[in-house]
C-alpha cells in the first residue's frame, strides 16, 4: 500500500486504533463495487455507459434547449426580460438547493431509488411547463420549472456517484469522463435542437424535452444493475460521518472542488461571452449557425474529457500532471487573449484551448472526488462537489458580461488570475497518491 494512500483514500490513518475505527468513515465495503468494470465487456459495457450518459446529457438539455426561444416567449406571455430569465434561473436554483438533499437520500436507499423517480419528475414537470406557455400561464411555468429543477438534482450528480459504486481498477475514469463528455455534448446540442424544434412551433422544445426523459429513464431501468443497496445509519449520524470526511480530507477535498467550479465559471463565462460577441456587427451570426461556431470550443471540451478519461485511469500521478497542464493551459488561453482586438478566428482558438484545459481538469478530478470515500457517504461528497460546480455555472455568464462591459482586457485578465488561482490551489494541495480515485 501506497505511502499516502491513508490520507487520501482511507478514513483511518495507519495505526491499529485507526484501522480497529475504520467504520467511522468506510461503511460496509462489502460489494460497494459490484464490478470491476474489465469484467464487461463490448457490448454490456457500452449499453451501460449509453445509459449513465443519457442522465447529464438530459439534465443540460432541459435547461439550455429553451435559451433560443426565450424572445418568443417574452412576446407570446407578454413578460419582461426579467421574467424570462428567472425560466432559467429557478430552476438551477431549485436543483442547486435540492442535490444536496438527493445525495443524502441516494446513499441512504439507493442511487437508481433516487435517479429514476427524479427523471420522472423531471420529464413530467417539463410536459406542464409546455401547456403553461399554451395556457400563457406564467406563475404555472415558474412552479414547472422549479418542479423541473427539483427533479434535475436527483440526477447528473447521483449518476456520477453511481459509476463510482460500478467501476474500479481504472474503468471509473473513462465512465466519468464519457459523463463530462455528454454534458459537453449536451451544451452543443441544447441551442441547435432548440431552434430546430422550434421551426416546427416555439413551444415544440418544451414538449420535445419529456421524450428525452422517458428514454434515458428506460435505459436506467433495463440497462443498469446497481451493486448494492444503501447504507441504513440515522442522519444525525450520517451528519457526522460527513463532517468526518472533511476533517480528514478537507485539505485537498475543497480545493478540488473549487477548482472544478472555476473550471465551469470560466468554460460557461466563455461561452456567453463569445455568443455575445458573434451576434454583435460585424458578424451578426444567429441562430444554428451560432451554434455551429459555440459548438468549436465545445467539441474541444467534450474530445479532451473522454481522452483524458479513458486515458487517465487510476494513475494518480498522471491525473496530477494533466490537471496542471490543463489549468495553465487555460491561464495562458486567457492572457494571450488579453492582447487580442477584432480578431475573432485567433479569439476562438484561444478559447478552444481554454476549454481543452477544462477537459484535462474534469475527469481527473471526478474520479478523484468519487473514488475518495465509500460507497455510504459518495452520493454527498459528489452532490456537494456538484452543487459547487452549478454556482460556477450560475455565476460565469454575469460575471463575464459584466467584466466585457468595462472591457475585453479587464475580463480576460481577470480570468487569467482565477485560472492561476486555481493551478495553485491544484499544485500545492491536490496531491493524489500512486493509485488515486478507487476507494471502496
Amino acid at each position: 500500500m501506497e505511502k499516502a494512500k491513508p490520507g487520501w483514500l482511507t478514513a483511518g490513518g495507519g495505526s491499529a486504533a485507526a484501522a480497529r475505527n475504520r467504520s467511522f468513515l468506510s461503511g460496509n465495503r462489502s460489494g460497494s463495487r459490484g464490478r470491476t468494470g474489465t469484467g464487461n465487456g463490448g457490448a454490456k459495457k457500452w449499453a451501460e455507459y449509453t445509459a449513465l450518459a443519457s442522465v447529464p446529457l438530459v439534465m443540460v438539455l432541459g435547461n439550455s434547449m429553451i435559451v433560443p426561444i426565450l424572445p418568443d416567449l417574452e412576446r407570446q406571455l407578454n413578460i419582461t426580460g426579467i421574467q424570462s430569465s428567472l425560466v432559467i434561473t429557478l430552476f438551477s436554483l431549485a436543483a442547486g438547493l435540492f442535490i444536496p438533499i438527493a445525495g443524502y437520500l441516494s446513499d441512504r436507499f439507493t442511487r437508481k431509488a433516487v435517479i429514476l423517480p427524479s427523471l420522472a419528475v423531471f420529464g413530467a414537470a417539463g410536459l406542464l411547463a409546455g401547456f403553461a406557455v399554451i395556457w400563457k400561464n406564467y406563475p404555472l411555468l415558474i412552479a414547472a420549472r422549479a418542479l423541473q429543477g427539483i427533479g434535475a438534482a436527483g440526477t447528473s450528480p447521483i449518476a456520477m456517484a453511481l459509476i463510482g459504486d460500478m467501476y474500479r481498477d481504472g474503468a471509473e475514469s473513462e465512465a466519468l469522463g464519457l459523463i463530462e463528455a455528454s454534458n459537453g455534448t449536451g451544451k452543443v446540442l441544447s441551442p441547435i435542437l432548440g431552434t430546430l424544434f422550434a421551426l416546427i412551433a416555439w413551444q415544440a422544445p418544451f414538449f420535445a424535452f419529456p421524450a428525452f426523459c422517458a428514454l434515458s429513464l428506460a435505459a436506467m431501468a433495463f440497462m443498469i444493475r446497481e451493486p448494492d443497496s444503501g447504507s441504513h445509519s440515522r442522519p444525525a449520524g450520517y451528519v457526522r460521518r460527513i463532517i468526518g470526511v472533511f476533517r480528514k480530507q478537507g485539505r485537498w477535498l475543497i480545493p478540488a472542488f473549487l477548482a472544478g467550479a472555476t473550471g465551469l465559471f470560466n468554460l460557461f463565462g466563455v461561452l456567453f461571452f463569445l455568443s455575445d460577441a458573434l451576434e454583435k456587427p460585424p458578424y451578426a451570426i444567429t441562430g444554428v449557425a451560432k451554434g455551429g461556431v459555440l459548438a468549436i470550443p465545445l467539441f474541444g471540451l467534450v474530445a479532451t474529457s473522454y481522452a483524458t478519461g479513458r486515458y487517465i485511469k487510476n494513475n494518480g500521478r498522471l491525473m496530477r500532471v494533466l490537471m496542471n497542464i490543463g489549468l495553465a493551459v487555460q491561464a495562458a488561453a486567457f492572457a494571450s487573449a488579453v492582447w487580442l482586438n477584432g480578431n475573432m478566428p485567433l479569439l476562438i482558438a484561444l478559447l478552444t484551448l481554454s476549454s481543452v484545459g477544462t477537459g484535462l481538469l474534469l475527469p481527473c478530478l471526478n474520479t478523484m472526488i468519487t473514488g475518495a470515500v465509500d460507497r455510504s457517504h459518495r452520493g454527498m461528497i459528489t452532490s456537494l462537489y456538484s452543487s459547487l460546480r452549478f454556482l460556477g455555472v450560475a455565476f460565469g455568464p454575469p460575471a463575464f458580461g459584466w467584466l466585457a462591459g468595462i472591457s475585453r482586457g479587464v475580463l480576460f485578465g481577470a480570468v487569467t488570475g482565477l485560472a492561476a488561482a486555481a493551478l495553485a490551489l491544484v499544485f500545492f494541495l491536490v496531491k493524489p497518491p500512486k493509485r488515486a480515485g478507487d476507494a471502496g
